[in-house]
């Protein structure tokens, strides 16, 4: 696979699964105003994902216009527990690098499996991606859209509500469509 696939086939499930089935209300708008970054990290050594993060974070604090960035791990991060060990990783390096309360990270990986759910559930679908993938949010610009949105809390049970109606084989079909 080339480097620029996993951006491609990222933006694909942006627009057709994200966007379209309304899983991030606040996508639609970023993928509008063409705001979205996506990155791809060659990297597959903890040390140099982790300086690429905050090198990400130093280039969203120089570029204002880009509101957020995928953060595409395509090698090195498939299985979903060594995936996890990156996002606490990283977590802790944003911390460790004065970014708390700065930018915020939510992670989608192919395999995700939320705790207590039994990884064929439909409910995963909402987290999960066609590579793994951090995406760093502004944490202001998270507040603003939180505080303009009715009812945030519930955005989290009507996603899951709409997977389990959907169920699995819906969105397995979705994932592999965003990568043909």
């Amino acid at each position: 696979m080339e480097p620029h696939e996993c951006l491609t086939h990222t933006e694909k499930w942006v627009k057709d699964v994200i966007m379209k089935y309304n899983i991030c209300p606040f996508a639609r708008r970023e993928v509008e105003r063409a705001s979205i970054r996506y990155v791809a990290i060659e990297e597959t050594k903890v040390a140099k994902v982790l300086n690429a993060l905050i090198q990400e974070c130093q280039y969203l604090d120089n570029h204002p216009q880009t509101e957020t960035t995928l953060f595409i791990l395509p090698r090195g991060f498939e299985g979903f527990y060594p995936y996890l060990d990156i996002v606490d990783y990283a977590n802790d390096e944003l911390i460790e690098q004065g970014y708390e309360g700065i930018y915020q990270l939510a992670s989608f990986h192919p395999d995700y499996c939320f705790e207590g759910e039994p990884q064929d559930s439909p409910a995963n679908f909402t987290n999960r991606s066609p590579y793994p993938c951090l995406h760093i949010i502004r944490e202001a610009s998270m507040e603003i859209a939180l505080a303009s949105y009715t009812d945030p809390e519930s955005i989290p049970e009507r996603n899951i509500a709409f997977a389990e109606r959907k169920g699995s084989d819906f969105f397995v079909a979705l994932l592999q469509n965003c990568t043909k």
